[in-house]
C-alpha cells in the first residue's frame, strides 16, 4: 500500500532573507477527462453480488478465482495462504511469529509502542503474487501488516514470509510502521478492495465504524448499485434469460424515470464506439481503482468522470520518469492515458476479460488483434530469437517494473523504447532493462541500425518535462508550448500547466487562460491551480466561472483558490456558486478527516478567509492525528510568524526539530526565524544544514546564499548562488536574486549579463527589464 496523497513545500520568494511564509499545501494532482455523466437514479441501491449469480452465471463464474473475488477474504484455513505454523521471520531487531491458536491466525510482533504482542490475523488481502493480512483494532482501525507471504511458486521464488521494506528500518512509530498511518486499511486500501466501502469516520472520538456490502470486489464495484436492474429484470420475466444472453453480463444504468442507458456494449463488452472518445466511460470507472489517486467522496457512479470522485496524480518527479514512463507505483491509469492506443479509442476490455480480469488471449496474440502478425511479430520487426522472452511485444513496449519487492507489473504508456532518448535525457528504456551491462549509446545505436532515424512518435514530451525538472533555461517555453501542443496526451499538457507555477508571467497567464477552456477537466483543472498564483482581483475575474464546473474537482479547487478574493459586491448567483462549492471542498476534507493533510487544507483555507484561530486548531489536530507530522508545526510556526508571535513559532518549530530532526523543512523554517531574530550564525547553520539535506532544492540554497550575503560574506553568497545558477540555469528567482545582489556588491556590468540574461529567457516578465533599467539610471 502506498500513500494516495503527498505533499508538497511551497515556500514564498525571498530577495532579502527576512519573514518569509513557509506555508506547506497538499499536492493534488489530478485528472479526469470529458465522459458524459450518467444518472444511476437516487433510488439505485447496491444489493450484493448473490442477486447478479442467477441471471449472470458465466460471468459470475469467470469472475470466480479472479483478483477481484480474492481481493479481501476473512481469514480461514481456506483463504490463507502464509505459514503460519510457528513459523519465524526476523527484520532487524524484530524477530515476528506466526502461529495458530483456537483455530485462528496469530502473529507475535512488535506493536504500536515496540512492544512485543500477540494480534490475531483477521483478514486476507490479496492473493498473488503477494498476500498481506490485517489486524482489527478496538477502535475500528484495520492495520496491514508489513510482513507478507510470498504466494509464488517456489520456483519463482516464492513461498516465503517477507518485509515490505527489506533495506529500511521501519521502527514503531514511523509512518510506515504496519501499526502506522500509511498502513491503515481504512483509508489506504478499503475503497478498492470490497464493493460500496463505507469509511464512517467519526472525527470526534478518533474512531471508524467502517462498512462494505461485500468485502470484496463484485459486479456492483463496477457497475454500479443494482436495486433498480434487478427491479428492471424482474419485470422482464419470463423473457429475462433471453435478454440477458445479449447484455453479456453488464448492468445497464438507469435514469429517474427507469430507461435504460448502456455505459458498455451490450454486444462486445467494450465501451461504445458510436461517440467519439466513448472509451472513457470504461477507462474511468477502471481507473478508480488503477490509479495513484486519493477519494474525495464515496458518492460515485459509473459514467462520471474520474475528478468528480478522486484525484489523481500528474507525470510528477518521482512516480514517473519525465517521458512518462512508471517509476513509483502509479498503477495503469496514468500511464494509458499517455498512450497512442487510449487517444485512438481501444479500452481496458479490449485487452483483458473484464471479469476474470485475464489477458483474452497470450500477451502477443492480444497485441495482434489490432497490430498486424505478419509484421509485427517477426524477427525482421523485434531483431530477437523468434518465440524468445525478448520477442514478446511486451518485452519492448511494456517494461516491467517490480513494486512492493516481488509485484511486477507492466508499463501500460505502451511506447516505442527510445534509448536515444536515454542517452539525451537520462530516462530509461526497455533495451537497457534486459541488456543492463550496455551503455544507452549501444542500444541507441542497435536501434538506429535497424529502424534509421527514431520518428518524434505519439509522446513527445521528454524535452519539455526534463527541461522543467533541471529548471534549464528554455524550461518556460518548453512548457508553454507543451501545455499548448494539441498532439500532447491531456495528461501531459496538464502537467506541463502544473509546472509553470514557477514561470507565472503574461505567456504563462495566457496559457493557463486557454486551459480553462479546455474539454478536458485535467487540463481546466491544473490552469485552476497555476492561475492560484495571480493577485486576489484576477483569480476572482478568470476562476469564478468555475464555481460552476461540470467536475467536482475542478469546482472545489476553484472555490479554495477564490476564499480570499471574493468581491464586495459579488453577485448573488456568483455568491450561491462559491458556496455551493465550497460546501462541496469540505465535505471532501469531512470524508478524509483522519488524514492529518486535511486538516492541513483546511487550516490554509482558514488563513485565506482570516479565521486565525480555525486555522491554529486545524493544524494542530493535524498533528494530534499524527505527531510526526511536519507540515503541521511548520504551517503553526508561520502562523505564529504572521501574528508576530515568535516566541510560539520557536516552540512549535523547537518540537519539529524533535520529531524530525533531519527535516529540511524544519531547519529552513528555524533558520528564517533566527534571521527575525538578529541570530545570524545560528542562521546561518541551519540554513546550511538546509541546503545539505535538500540539494536538489534550489530554494533553499537561495535563501541560505542570500543570507550569506546579508550577513556580511558576500564573496561566498554570490559564489553559492553562482554555483546554483549553473545548476539550474533556468531559475529565475536564482539569476534575478543573483542580479540584484551582484549589483549591490558593486559589479554592475556583471549584474547587467544576468539581467539580460533574465530577459531573454523570461521577455514577458517585467521585473528583468526594471532592474535593467536601475542599473542604467544608476550609471555614473
Amino acid at each position: 500500500m502506498k500513500p494516495k496523497l503527498r505533499l508538497l513545500g511551497l515556500c514564498a520568494a525571498a530577495l532579502i532573507v527576512a519573514a518569509v511564509g513557509v506555508f506547506y499545501r497538499t499536492a493534488t494532482r489530478r485528472t479526469g477527462s470529458s465522459a458524459q455523466h450518467i444518472s444511476q437514479g437516487s433510488q439505485a441501491t447496491y444489493v450484493g453480488v448473490a442477486a447478479c449469480r442467477a441471471c449472470h452465471a458465466r460471468q459470475y463464474q469467470d469472475w470466480l478465482g479472479s483478483h477481484h473475488q480474492l481481493a479481501m477474504q476473512e481469514a480461514t484455513e481456506a483463504t490463507v495462504l502464509g505459514d503460519f505454523h510457528d513459523a519465524r521471520v526476523r527484520y532487524f531487531d524484530v524477530t515476528s511469529r506466526f502461529y495458530r491458536r483456537d483455530g485462528k491466525f496469530w502473529v507475535n510482533t512488535d506493536g504500536a509502542d515496540g512492544r512485543m504482542q500477540d494480534f490475531e490475523i483477521r483478514y486476507t488481502f490479496g492473493v498473488h503474487p503477494l498476500q498481506q493480512y490485517l489486524v482489527a483494532f478496538p477502535d475500528g482501525r484495520l492495520q496491514a501488516l508489513s510482513l507478507a507471504w510470498d504466494s509464488r511458486s517456489r520456483d519463482q521464488g516464492g513461498q516465503r514470509w517477507f518485509h515490505l521494506y527489506p533495506k529500511e528500518h521501519i521502527r514503531a512509530g514511523d509512518e510506515l510502521h504496519w501499526t502506522g498511518l500509511q498502513q491503515n486499511w481504512n483509508f489506504m486500501c478499503a475503497d478498492c478492495h470490497s464493493t460500496d466501502l463505507r469509511k464512517n469516520y467519526d472525527e470526534t472520538s478518533n474512531t471508524y465504524a467502517t462498512t462494505w456490502q461485500d468485502i470484496n470486489v463484485t459486479c456492483e464495484a463496477c457497475h454500479g448499485a443494482g436495486s433498480e436492474h434487478v427491479k428492471w429484470a424482474a419485470r422482464q420475466a419470463p423473457n429475462v434469460g433471453a435478454a440477458h444472453t445479449r447484455d453479456d453480463g453488464l448492468l445497464a444504468h438507469f435514469d429517474d424515470r427507469g430507461d435504460v442507458f448502456w455505459i458498455l456494449d451490450p454486444v462486445s463488452g467494450n465501451s461504445r464506439r458510436s461517440r467519439p472518445r466513448a472509451n472513457t466511460d470504461e477507462l474511468e470507472m477502471c481507473g478508480r481503482c488503477h490509479a495513484r489517486a486519493a477519494r474525495l467522496s464515496e458518492d460515485w457512479v459509473p459514467g462520471k468522470p474520474l475528478l468528480d470522485t478522486h484525484r489523481v496524480t500528474l507525470l510528477e518527479q518521482g512516480m514517473y520518469s519525465a517521458d512518462g514512463q512508471m517509476q513509483d507505483e502509479v498503477y495503469n491509469y496514468g500511464s494509458f492515458l499517455q498512450s497512442k492506443m487510449f487517444a485512438a479509442g481501444v479500452t481496458c476490455s479490449d485487452c483483458h476479460e473484464p471479469h476474470s480480469q485475464k489477458l483474452r488471449t497470450t500477451d502477443t496474440e492480444v497485441c495482434g488483434l489490432c497490430h498486424s502478425p505478419g509484421k509485427y511479430a517477426t524477427e525482421v520487426h523485434h531483431h530477437h530469437p523468434q518465440h524468445s522472452a525478448a520477442s514478446r511485444c511486451v518485452a519492448c513496449h511494456m517494461p516491467m517494473r517490480t513494486y512492493m519487492v516481488v509485484d511486477q507489473r507492466h508499463d501500460h504508456s505502451f511506447r516505442i523504447p527510445r534509448p536515444d532518448e536515454s542517452v539525451k535525457y537520462g530516462t530509461p528504456n526497455a533495451c537497457n532493462d534486459c541488456h543492463k551491462d550496455k551503455p544507452a549509446t549501444w542500444a541507441a545505436k542497435a536501434t538506429h541500425a535497424w529502424y534509421g532515424d527514431m520518428q518524434e512518435g505519439f509522446q513527445h514530451f521528454t524535452a519539455a518535462l526534463t527541461d522543467a525538472r533541471r529548471q534549464s533555461a528554455a524550461a518556460g517555453s518548453e512548457l508553454v508550448g507543451l501545455a499548448r501542443d494539441a498532439t500532447s496526451p491531456a495528461i501531459a499538457r496538464a502537467t506541463a500547466l502544473s509546472q509553470l507555477g514557477s514561470y507565472l508571467d503574461s505567456d504563462a497567464f495566457e496559457v493557463a487562460r486557454e486551459g480553462l477552456r479546455s474539454p478536458d477537466a485535467m487540463v481546466r483543472l491544473a490552469a485552476v491551480e497555476l492561475l492560484a498564483g495571480t493577485d486576489a482581483a484576477t483569480r476572482w475575474a478568470v476562476l469564478a466561472p468555475h464555481l460552476a464546473d461540470p467536475v467536482r474537482e475542478v469546482r472545489i479547487t476553484a472555490a479554495e483558490e477564490v476564499a480570499d478574493a471574493l468581491p464586495p459586491d459579488i453577485a448573488p448567483e456568483a455568491s450561491a456558486s462559491f458556496r455551493r462549492a465550497l460546501s462541496d471542498y469540505l465535505a471532501s476534507q469531512e470524508l478524509n478527516a483522519d488524514r492529518p493533510e486535511a486538516h492541513l487544507s483546511l487550516g490554509n483555507l482558514y488563513v485565506r478567509q482570516g479565521r486565525v484561530q480555525d486555522a491554529s486548531a486545524q493544524y494542530q489536530h493535524a498533528i494530534r492525528l499524527w505527531p510526526g507530522f511536519v507540515p503541521g508545526y511548520v504551517n503553526l510556526a508561520d502562523l505564529s510568524r504572521a501574528l508576530q508571535r515568535d516566541d510560539e513559532a520557536e516552540r512549535w518549530l523547537t518540537q519539529a526539530a524533535k520529531v524530525a530532526p533531519d527535516s529540511a523543512d524544519v531547519l529552513l523554517a528555524l533558520g528564517l526565524l533566527r534571521v527575525r531574530q538578529h541570530r545570524t550564525e545560528e542562521a546561518l547553520q541551519f540554513l546550511a544544514r538546509a541546503t545539505q539535506l535538500a540539494p536538489d532544492n534550489a530554494h533553499y540554497a537561495y535563501v541560505y546564499g542570500v543570507g550569506l550575503c546579508s550577513s556580511g560574506q558576500a564573496a561566498q553568497g554570490l559564489e553559492l548562488l553562482r554555483r546554483l545558477h549553473e545548476k539550474f540555469p533556468g531559475n529565475r528567482q536564482v539569476l534575478l536574486g543573483l542580479a540584484s545582489l551582484t549589483a549591490e556588491s558593486g559589479d554592475r556590468q556583471a549584474a547587467r549579463r544576468y539581467a539580460q540574461s533574465f530577459v531573454a529567457m523570461a521577455p514577458a516578465d517585467p521585473r528583468g527589464a526594471e532592474l535593467l533599467q536601475q542599473l542604467e539610471r544608476a550609471q555614473p
